[in-house]
């Protein structure tokens, strides 16, 4: 029976965070993951394959749109669907080898299968019991049903995330259920590589949760990229007869039933805590209403030397949410102060453009009855935006109305997910939008429209 300091359930972001800041910390550490590879869902059929075909498909975008104006010219390029694939598998590869890498570096021990937790301090891997003064489930998460509907996924037909990251062609339609992160970027993919894509969302907005200005921009744009939205609409059924799908809805506005035919439905309806097979009931590990793990201000369960971080416990669903969590856990477990600001945890849509956004919305600062400002700020007045065709979107800071100090940040626009994190270290300062608009930012870069953006907030932008 071996013996550690930490075994850790799962080798996703926060798993394998955890796992290694632990290690860095002196404490004996292994980390329980049935899969072939490392890296959880994130690695392998979330985050990062997503990304790569975002990627691809918006080159081709390029290509097919914008490479002629430029003085680019020649056949457009065609799709090899195999080789994207194929493409798209290395990424994942070189991702899921380096995490490899990494616990060889730091001398973590894979326990490789599927762990349970028979008894405190008990982890089981297949035959074998491995004991751990701490245990912490980072499980993750899965797809969620749609709810109050028959919906069987065999991904093929009907897929999750996981069946749309490989399927065997690029279908001529598409249906995706559900309007939040997870549908619309890879919607997105398969409209840029010519499938007519239709959104279903039950909410009359998409990107529940997101400054409103923002999410009816994202729809407006979207639209003009060739996604085609239902709002307002619940899905009821869906069947597979003959190879294709049939999506059977009813509008809420007026209860009329509809019917729609599609070769692939996505559902997109969110996710759900991962904590099967864990044996949590027999420990007396209590969950929220929502099947999450309930976890104190330090992670603890309710059963001792028990933890649980990243998408099994409250909060946003999010890689790098999962992240600090783990590092913020393996501190306090080694003695240190660990913690999380959850008020400053950004979070991206990688479309084209990018959505990008940090602390408060609109919405939340009406409701709290707060006084604020809002600078905002066009990138059809970044010069950069302007020469890369990407000047669509727009900057909009959020700040109090006496302090001056940001509350929140939403951004879409190119590169705004990289652009928020400006934000994200002026509110972990405690900064005004006045120190963010005395900072010289370079020209020309996109960063100079999230200083107009500030600069609005006081007297106005220059290029505005």
């Amino acid at each position: 029976m071996a013996q550690y300091d930490v075994i850790i359930i799962g080798s996703g972001p926060g798993g394998y965070v955890c796992a290694i800041r632990c290690a860095q910390l002196g404490l004996k550490t292994a980390v329980v993951e049935g899969r072939d590879t490392l890296g959880g869902t994130c690695l392998n059929v979330g985050c990062i394959p997503s990304k790569a075909l975002l990627h691809a498909t918006h080159m081709l975008h390029e290509a097919e749109h914008n490479f002629a104006a430029m003085g680019l010219k020649g056949k457009s390029p065609s799709v090899d669907w195999s080789q994207m694939l194929s493409y798209k598998s290395d990424t994942i590869a070189t991702n899921t080898k380096g995490v490899e890498f990494l616990f060889k570096k730091n001398k973590i021990d894979w326990l490789k299968g599927w762990g349970s937790i028979p008894a405190k301090g008990q982890v089981k891997v297949g035959d074998e019991v491995h004991e751990a003064k701490h245990i912490i489930i980072a499980s993750g998460s899965d797809s969620s049903a749609v709810p109050g509907a028959d919906v069987t996924v065999d991904e093929k037909v009907v897929v999750t995330s996981t069946g749309a990251l490989e399927l065997a062609s690029i279908p001529k339609t598409m249906v995706v259920v559900g309007g939040g992160v997870i549908g619309l970027e890879l919607g997105s993919v398969y409209a840029r590589l010519g499938t007519e894509v239709t959104v279903i969302e039950y909410l009359d907005a998409i990107t529940p949760g997101q400054d409103a200005e923002v999410a009816r921009t994202f729809q407006r744009i979207l639209k003009k990229q060739g996604l085609n939205f239902v709002m307002g609409a619940a899905v009821s059924k869906v069947s597979v007869k003959s190879g294709k799908a049939q999506i059977e809805y009813s509008l809420r506005k007026d209860d009329s039933a509809h019917e729609m035919k599609a070769d692939v439905v996505l559902v997109a309806t969110g996710r759900k805590p991962h904590t099967e097979g864990l044996n949590l009931d027999g420990l007396g590990v209590s969950l929220t209403k929502r099947g999450q793990i309930a976890v104190d201000n330090h992670y603890r369960t309710d059963v001792e030397g028990i933890y649980a971080i990243g998408d099994v416990i409250e909060g946003p669903m999010l890689a790098h949410k999962a992240e600090d969590e783990g590092m913020a856990l393996a501190e306090i477990l080694a003695g240190q102060a660990g913690h999380v600001n959850y008020d400053v945890i950004p979070g991206v849509i990688y479309t084209h453009p990018e959505v990008g956004s940090v602390g408060k919305t609109e919405e939340q600062l009406k409701s709290e009855g707060r006084a604020y400002k809002v600078g905002k700020f066009s990138f059809m007045g970044n010069g950069r935006a302007k020469a890369n065709f990407a000047a669509d979107g727009f900057v909009k800071i959020l700040a109090d109305k006496e302090t001056d100090r940001i509350l929140g940040c939403h951004v879409i626009g190119p590169m705004a997910g990289d652009l928020i994190h400006e934000v994200c270290v002026a509110m972990e300062f405690g900064a005004a939008a006045e120190d963010l608009a005395r900072t010289c930012h370079a020209h020309p870069t996109y960063s100079e429209a999230m200083r107009e953006a500030a600069l609005a907030c006081g007297d106005g932008a220059i290029h505005a």
